[in-house]
């Protein structure tokens, strides 16, 4: 079996690194053939490059790193292939095949609805404008990806609106995004999360919206949820297939 090596990016926050666990719980539970391992980028251990040296050390000659990356911003471009060759140079006989990030995709953003539904917001009330955060990067198109999510939103919801708003590196901010939805009517502010576990910059944008709405619904990180695992088996799955996927061999 080739392993499945999940890397995260890392938080010195614990709730990151438990959160990721409980994903992959769920996604060996979903399938238990698959030899599911943790890995990080910075701040939580195990790195990624020990992880593919402890599965070189066991004897496989292939590994499948899958990135639990909602973007294509700098870790999945710079950070994860050069994890990925500084290993290889070591161990140029272990192939890894390195899967594409996890977002965008419409498995996220069911989950995303999900957990914002889970926080008490209903679909079609016109009264509730949503902000739809993520972490935000100086890579503009996986800004543009977040954005073109909200307006997907926007555009069928039946809410006030749905504005993204960016924790980090980018515009719009939190309050941004709520002076744009109250223009639009909204008397009630949700925030909905682009975020996989939390962490700083969640709640970052959890303090800012409730700041200006103390009663402002905040939806939870995407977490465990069982689309998110699906997915991460699907990144997996393409890239033992050649789909969508970059190869160091």
């Amino acid at each position: 079996m080739t392993p499945l090596i999940a890397v995260a990016h890392g938080s010195r926050d614990p709730r990151s690194a438990a959160t990721v666990a409980e994903l992959l719980d769920v996604v060996r539970a979903l399938n238990p053939a698959v030899d599911v391992r943790a890995a990080f980028l910075d701040l939580s251990a195990p790195r990624l490059g020990d992880v593919l040296r402890a599965v070189h050390g066991e004897g496989h000659h292939r590994a499948v790193v899958v990135p639990l990356l909602l973007g294509k911003a700098f870790h999945a471009r710079v950070d994860v292939p050069g994890a990925v060759a500084e290993v290889q140079r070591q161990f140029p006989r272990l192939s890894v095949t390195i899967a594409d990030v996890l977002g965008p995709d419409p498995w996220l953003e069911s989950a995303a609805l999900r957990r914002l539904a889970a926080a008490g917001v209903r679909p079609g009330d016109r009264s509730t404008g949503i902000v739809l955060a993520g972490a935000g990067s100086s890579h503009a198109p996986a800004n543009a990806a977040v954005s073109a999510t909200a307006a997907r939103w926007s555009a069928r919801s039946g809410w006030a609106g749905v504005e993204p708003a960016f924790a980090s590196a980018t515009s719009p901010d939190v309050a941004t995004a709520v002076a744009r939805l109250r223009a639009r009517g909204a008397t009630r502010v949700a925030v909905a999360s682009w975020f996989l576990a939390p962490g700083l910059l969640p709640d970052r944008i959890t303090a800012q919206a409730l700041a200006l709405d103390p009663d402002a619904r905040i939806a939870a990180p995407l977490g465990a949820d069982p689309e998110v695992a699906e997915l991460v088996l699907h990144r997996y799955s393409s890239a033992l297939a050649g789909l969508d996927v970059r190869q160091y061999a």
